[in-house]
């Protein structure tokens, strides 16, 4: 088919979709383009301009959409308030006696007086006397608040206790009340991809410009709005619209910018006695979480326990709350670098870096696979408003579909509890916003099944590397009964990889797996040693001023003075001099365990023989020349096949150890076995 022709199918389609919208949603859908169009000149959130938009300009016809445009933007002129203009308002208000305004309403029950008063936000009045009759009506109005339209009125009494302005007419701006028969029948009436163009022109982005994966991405984006208590974290390069969807696509989430908080605005405040922001928002997102900062101390293990659990303890009784927590941040390098030298949890703060606070999250989104918003990712198509999308995530809320899978699948073995629980969770969230009305097909459920699996396991795989060998379950699968097959799920990414290149290394090039000096997390060291002409003297870099890492370094040079000539004959100390290089390509920090490596870098650089090809020590020795295992074989064998590694030699004492290890780990690797630091040697360099 001629490409001309391919892109006039898909412009009908679209045409065919916008009709079908306008014809089952009226009012409720918008050309997402005019949004733009008037946001750029009005300072007002993005669910309350849509909501006028969708009031006047909810059609295709050309003359009422420009007579819409108008409509809406005199409204936004003569009655929006802004902050910086509330005592104009307040003056015109009293000088005309009656005037309409658009403010967002707070109403609170003043129990002493036995009335309801008002908050209006960016008016600044407070205790306005509320009409009960408006809270049977509306009453999100007790709870966050609504953008309403008012109609205000002044009266001035000196006698008077109550404020002057009196509240005539309430009349919301977003959904007061959501009729979810009207969504699920809709719903029937659009396959599923392009229901999946629908939500995302909803959000404004164009799918027609975007592959599939970025589209699930930004699908998955959406999974905090219906889900209670999901905790989801999204990594990437900037400019891709992260913190964009929670800050202007619902008026009940909120962004807390810069990270900074405390235990009292987050979750309770023991002097008021109030909950904080978990029980008044849907979700709670972190925008750059590398500012994360909590001026209590204590604040981190409360966030953990009520990400683990939906509630915390403050005073004598335990708090629940519904919202969902997200983390957004930015990854400021190549992630096939992070992905050698580090984990890709790594923007967190280092106070944050804890397996128990990132196992407690459900998914890693990969923001990195989003493409950077350019202006063709934006739409100029239908879709829902803003604020009919958020009142329909949140009724979906109160619905539950995580037993879903359990129809048509089993998950693998390899999942843990919190893992099934995370899996479930996100097939949930999927299966919400894809097919609200609770009809999908086998392949259908298993293509959210997928995802999530994948998103769980990019958490998993990360704390494999922070925490080692109580994290190695990562090979997630699921298994279909009818067919007897079980799949397994990889990742797009492959950590690690090409931190030892294939082929012969340089004379004194080695690679360990050494310990941290200040965490005792293991991770790879590559030592590179440079031979000259010279008198004896020994110098290095990379090190690290640690006293420890000084008297290892000693002790390898010491034991290769005294055992030299059981290395070579010809060789001479005294006409040489050795420079040695460290490069830490997991980002551990200051080692230990290295004397042996060191060892070993000097005999293979005097020698000017290379270490055999991908080949990984594991162990030390002691001043004498004591072999030393390892401790957590496992950890270490799994640290060097990420690596690259084909071969380890391995101390003959940590061999009883190989029934701890997985046998799809050491099947990957040969093993090498060595008694003591010369036996090392010659082996390592394929001599013996």
């Amino acid at each position: 088919m001629p490409m001309e022709d391919i892109n006039n199918k898909e412009d009908i389609n679209k045409e065919d979709i916008n009709k079908k919208l306008l014809s089952l949603f009226p009012g409720k859908v918008v050309r997402k383009d005019l949004t733009k169009l008037i946001k750029e000149g009005a300072n007002v959130p993005t669910y309350v301009l849509e909501y006028l938009l969708g009031m006047y300009c909810s059609s295709d016809v050309e003359e009422t959409v420009k007579w819409g445009i108008e409509k809406v933007k005199g409204i936004l002129s003569d009655n929006y308030v802004r902050t910086d203009e509330a005592e104009k308002i307040k003056s015109h208000i009293r000088e005309k006696g009656r005037y309409k305004v658009i403010d967002k309403v707070t109403v609170h029950l003043n129990e002493k007086k036995d009335r309801y008063e008002a908050f209006l936000t960016n008016l600044g009045l407070k205790e306005i006397v509320t009409a009960p009759d408006y809270i049977k009506k509306f009453e999100k109005l007790l709870a966050g608040g609504i953008w309403c339209i008012l109609t205000i009125e002044y009266f001035y009494d000196e006698s008077a206790k109550d404020s002057p302005f009196v509240l005539r007419e309430l009349k919301p701006i977003q959904m007061p009340n959501m009729e979810m028969n009207e969504l699920f029948t809709g719903r029937k009436s659009f396959n599923t991809q392009e229901w999946i163009d629908i939500i995302l022109r909803s959000v404004g982005m164009e799918p027609a410009n975007l592959d599939e994966k970025s589209k699930w991405h930004l699908i998955a984006r959406l999974i905090p709005f219906v889900e209670n208590n999901y905790n989801m974290c999204e990594l990437g390069p900037r400019g891709t619209g992260k913190s964009y969807v929670y800050k202007e696509m619902s008026p009940n989430s909120i962004l807390v910018s810069g990270g900074q908080t405390t235990v009292a605005n987050l979750f309770y405040n023991m002097a008021t006695r109030r909950v904080g922001l978990v029980g008044l928002w849907d979700i709670v997102a972190f925008d750059e979480v590398a500012g994360i900062n909590f001026k209590d101390k204590g604040g981190i293990q409360i966030m953990k326990d009520y990400m683990a659990s939906g509630s915390f303890a403050r005073g004598k009784d335990p708090v629940e709350a519904n919202a969902a927590m997200v983390f957004i941040g930015n990854i400021n390098e190549p992630i096939e670098h992070l992905l050698k030298t580090s984990h890709l949890l790594s923007p967190f703060p280092e106070e944050m870096i804890d397996t128990a606070f990132f196992d407690r999250f459900h998914i890693y989104l990969p923001g990195w696979e989003v493409p950077k918003m350019r202006p063709e990712f934006f739409t100029d198509h239908f879709g829902f408003i803003t604020d009919y999308l958020a009142e329909w995530f949140r009724e979906m809320r109160k619905k539950n579909f995580a037993d879903a899978i359990n129809k048509y699948y089993r998950l693998g073995n390899n999942l843990n509890q919190r893992d099934v629980i995370a899996v479930k969770k996100t097939v949930s969230g999927l299966l919400k916003i894809l097919y609200p009305h609770g009809e999908f097909t086998k392949e259908e459920l298993q293509t959210c099944l997928e995802y999530a699996l994948t998103g769980r396991r990019r958490i998993k795989e990360q704390l494999k590397k922070i925490g080692g060998m109580e994290f190695y379950d990562v090979h997630f699968s699921y298994i279909d009964p009818e067919k007897e097959e079980e799949k397994f799920i990889t990742l797009p990414e492959v950590g690690g990889r090409n931190l030892i290149p294939e082929g012969r290394q340089n004379p004194g090039i080695v690679y360990v797996i050494a310990k941290s000096i200040e965490t005792g997390h293991k991770g790879l060291y590559k030592l590179e040693i440079q031979i000259m002409s010279g008198s004896g003297k020994f110098s290095h870099t990379g090190f690290g001023s640690k006293k420890i890492t000084g008297d290892e370094l000693k002790e390898g040079e010491n034991y290769f003075k005294a055992n030299l000539t059981r290395i070579s004959g010809t060789s001479k100390y005294t006409e040489t001099d050795f420079h040695m290089k460290a490069v830490d390509m997991n980002g551990i920090g200051e080692a230990k365990e290295i004397e042996l490596a060191v060892f070993l870098s000097l005999v293979s650089g005097i020698t000017r023989k290379s270490i055999q090809p991908q080949t990984v020590v594991i162990g030390s020795m002691s001043i004498g020349g004591t072999i030393i295992k390892t401790d957590s074989l496992a950890d270490a064998l799994q640290i060097a096949v990420d690596s690259g590694a084909k071969k380890v030699l391995i101390p003959v004492s940590n061999m009883v150890e190989l029934v701890t290890v997985p046998p799809e780990l050491y099947i990957k690797i040969q093993l090498i076995h060595y008694n003591d630091p010369i036996d090392a040697a010659f082996k390592a360099l394929g001599v013996a």
